[in-house]
């Protein structure tokens, strides 16, 4: 029998939440904000009085007169609409100042870096970057949670959010910033000298709606439909690679990575008894060289930023008995060879390899292949120079980047990874995207060369790996967003930098404020982490919420392997949660890095449950004035704060149609079984850089009049990942039928003892705890990779 120390507590008492319903623009409610609104367009959208009002909350005041919002309706839209603004000024970069803004709690994100965006919040015009490409308003205040309660005047109220989407117009790219007089302003460049005439009456989307994050997916799908040059998440074919454990060699070996090295880290792995089933080698496998007159640009982790690539294929270093200076001709002899031992003798299904989408971070040299590469010189934006100019950004602008031809560039990808494919490669990492939006003179603007680019990329990608095998990177643009019809993985932050302490609790709060809004292009992807490292944990926890690949990026023979099951199974696979894990809506308007009090909330879903990882990120931010990670509390405190069911803000789609909102909540660190009443919630206090995990679980009430929920593998992070079917009382009353993927032991709460359990229909031991309802079963490894056990509970 098994035994265990779990504690339960019923929790009963309420939270008071206020809600008022919304619906879509046919609704009573809905028709009622439009009635309010005399020159109402879109989704109860207008300009009125000098004022910008959504469904009669009011967002801008003063509104500039040449400012005009359209109708989103011409386009099959009913949920918002498009402000304009008209002018006789002509420009490759223009601002606009649209209304003032103030008062009320947003949260945007921006680039910090011509590379990443990370977030920012507060209340007022000013405090909104340059190069916001998105924000979120808090446009009238109330509960963040979906239930009618009244308050104390027996009135109705709920919190309403407007979504601002700065988009694509033509050859120009619209961003978002405030200015010291509080008022939002409309950024627009072309990127190009030459194009100036802009026709201004779609620039920024606007929708709002109740739930957050509903509004968001809604406002990108309606600038999806608008646009028509990309394509959402959901409609994207997710590569198999997000559902197996990997390894990247960037930190392992950074520009150093040999052949050799890539063997003895798989072999290291094996020893520890848990095998990466996708290996992504990174920087270190191209032939490069610098120009005679180039001036070496080299950063401390080795990679040279004034090399360019010189051949597609692999360098001496991933050549059987290659020797620096001399290539071997024969396809069986270079990488080939090196893929082919990886995959027969460590059992590795995908093998991805690095490259920058200009080649290497100096681009193709000019006269390599026939390409028609000429050198360019970037031109950063102002907004990009006043938030970061990076050493890389200063390097290749000192050097200059040889730029593959436009026309060319489909032949230059399709050479490339029809060599890779060749030799056995799946996919790419593709790096230093948003380069391109630094040279588009001469070639029509920013826009028109990343069209270019990015439809040649992916019609490359498409032919050449089959499982649309793209890891997009360094390419938090609009320009690219906007454009990608196919690519689904793109890095959600800045680089996991192991050795600058104050950046890993910096990194978990970037990853899951981007996602809110990368998360409805593109999968995140939370970037490689250390599994033998003090953080090690707390990067872990968060990537089994992000819904996101996990890899790490180990040196050989510095692993934990005892970390690594929590989030990997013996077969290599891992527990992935269905969505882009964002935060709670408690969450989206407070800072978890520096306002001292509180803690980050990260949401997921599996099959059946829900999954919460909270934070205790405060203590470091990415600093305005100083441009970089600053470390601005030295000893934060430990906070406290709340874990309810609706923190898991879609758990009634997983659950039964007759749910009552009563769940089950498993704490993965404490152990603990709560059972919370519909709107009830638990304390959860953290400790600086501590986290937690909790499992969420809607309870059913069955016909023999039990209550149930079943948790998943308790010592996995992601609990419920392994949860693959659900049924209850098919065959019978009282019975509960699971398939569960993985091994270990397995949990779920019963208000009865079982009657029996069976595991593959043989009866099976297990344990029961009367006092917490908890009922633990062992599962042994299974022998056939992604098996599903039959387990039957009969309570």
């Amino acid at each position: 029998m098994l035994t265990n120390h779990i504690s339960l507590y019923h929790c009963k008492f309420a939270i008071c939440t206020s809600f008022f319903h919304f619906s879509v623009l046919t609704s009573t409610n809905f028709q009622s904000a439009i009635d309010r609104s005399t020159m109402t367009v879109g989704a109860g959208i207008s300009v009125t009085d000098r004022k910008l009002n959504v469904f009669g909350n009011t967002v801008l005041t003063d509104v500039h007169d040449n400012v005009f919002v359209t109708s989103s309706a011409d386009d099959g839209m009913i949920n918002g609409a498009f402000i304009g603004v008209r002018s006789e000024e002509t420009g490759s970069r223009l601002v606009f100042p649209v209304g003032k803004f103030e008062g009320l709690r947003f949260m945007c994100v921006f680039r910090f870096k011509l590379w990443w965006m990370t977030q920012r919040m507060g209340n007022c015009g000013q405090d909104i970057p340059t190069e916001t490409q998105f924000l979120i308003v808090e446009t009238s205040e109330g509960s963040h949670f979906g239930e009618d309660n009244e308050i104390d005047d027996g009135s109705h109220q709920s919190a309403m959010y407007t979504v601002f989407l700065p988009i694509l117009e033509g050859d120009f790219r619209a961003v978002i910033q405030g200015n010291p007089n509080n008022e939002l302003e409309i950024c627009l460049e072309s990127g190009d000298p030459a194009v100036k005439d802009f026709e201004g009456s779609h620039l920024v989307f606007v929708a709002a709606g109740p739930d957050p994050f509903d509004a968001i997916t809604n406002a990108v799908k309606s600038v999806e439909r608008h646009l028509q040059t990309f394509s959402h998440r959901e409609r994207k074919k997710m590569p198999d690679m997000l559902n197996w454990f990997g390894w990247c060699t960037w930190d392992a070996f950074y520009t150093d990575v040999t052949s050799e090295g890539v063997k003895q880290g798989l072999e290291s792995f094996q020893k520890g008894g848990i095998s990466p089933k996708f290996l992504i080698i990174d920087d270190g496998w191209q032939s490069v060289g610098m120009d005679p007159t180039s001036v070496e640009a080299k950063a401390d982790n080795t990679a040279n930023y004034a090399n360019r690539l010189t051949h597609i294929k692999e360098n001496h270093k991933f050549q059987k008995d290659g020797k620096e200076g001399h290539r071997v001709e024969d396809p069986s002899m270079g990488l080939r060879h090196v893929v082919t031992d990886i995959k027969d003798h460590h059992n590795v299904k995908y093998v991805y390899v690095w490259h920058a989408l200009a080649g290497y971070w100096g681009g193709v040299r000019p006269g390599t292949g026939d390409y028609d590469s000429k050198l360019s010189f970037p031109v950063p934006s102002p907004g990009i120079k006043s938030n970061e100019n990076c050493d890389a950004l200063i390097a290749i602008t000192k050097n200059g980047l040889g730029l593959v031809d436009p026309e060319k560039v489909f032949n230059f990808y399709d050479e490339l990874h029809s060599y890779l494919a060749s030799a056995g490669v799946d996919g790419v990492k593709v790096d230093v995207q948003n380069i391109l939006e630094t040279l588009g003179a001469g070639h029509g603007g920013r826009i028109k060369l990343a069209r270019k680019y990015h439809q040649a990329l992916e019609a490359s990608v498409s032919r050449n790996f089959p499982d649309n095998g793209i890891i997009s990177c360094m390419s938090h643009n609009t320009d690219g967003l906007y454009s990608a019809k196919k690519t689904a993985v793109i890095r959600a932050s800045d680089d996991f930098w192991p050795r600058v302490t104050a950046s890993h609790t910096v990194h978990i709060a970037s990853v899951a404020y981007n996602t809110v809004f990368l998360g409805e292009f593109m999968q995140p992807d939370w970037d490689m982490f250390h599994s033998l490292h003090p953080m090690a944990e707390y990067h872990g926890a968060a990537r089994a919420v992000g819904g996101c690949a996990i890899y790490v990026s180990d040196k050989p023979g510095h692993h934990d392997f005892n970390l690594l099951k929590k989030l990997v199974l013996p077969d290599g696979s891992i527990l992935r949660a269905k969505l882009p894990g964002r935060p709670t809506r408690d969450c989206l308007f407070t800072d978890p890095t520096r306002d001292g009090k509180s803690l980050l909330k990260i949401w997921n879903l599996n099959n059946f449950t829900g999954v919460v990882g909270v934070f205790n990120c405060q203590g470091a931010g990415w600093c305005k004035d100083g441009k970089t990670i600053f470390t601005h509390d030295e000893q934060p405190s430990t906070i406290s704060g709340v874990i309810r069911a609706k923190d898991v803000n879609y758990l009634p789609k997983v659950a039964e149609s007759t749910w009552d909102g009563d769940v089950v909540v498993y704490s993965h660190l404490g152990g603990g079984l709560v059972y919370l009443s519909k709107n009830a919630s638990i304390p959860v206090t953290l400790k600086p850089r501590d986290y937690e995990v909790f499992t969420v679980v809607p309870v059913s009430k069955l016909s023999c009049g039990v209550s149930f929920a079943p948790i998943g593998l308790t010592e996995m992070f992601n609990s419920g990942g392994a949860i693959s079917e659900l049924r209850y009382e098919i065959a019978k009353p009282g019975n509960v039928e699971l398939k569960v993927r993985g091994c270990g032991v397995f949990g779920a709460y019963s208000t009865r003892k079982p009657i029996r359990v069976t595991v593959d229909s043989k009866q099976t031991e297990f344990g029961y705890d009367e006092r917490s309802g908890f009922i633990s079963l062992k599962l042994s490894v299974p022998e056939k990779e992604m098996y599903l056990w039959d387990i039957n509970i009969q309570v």
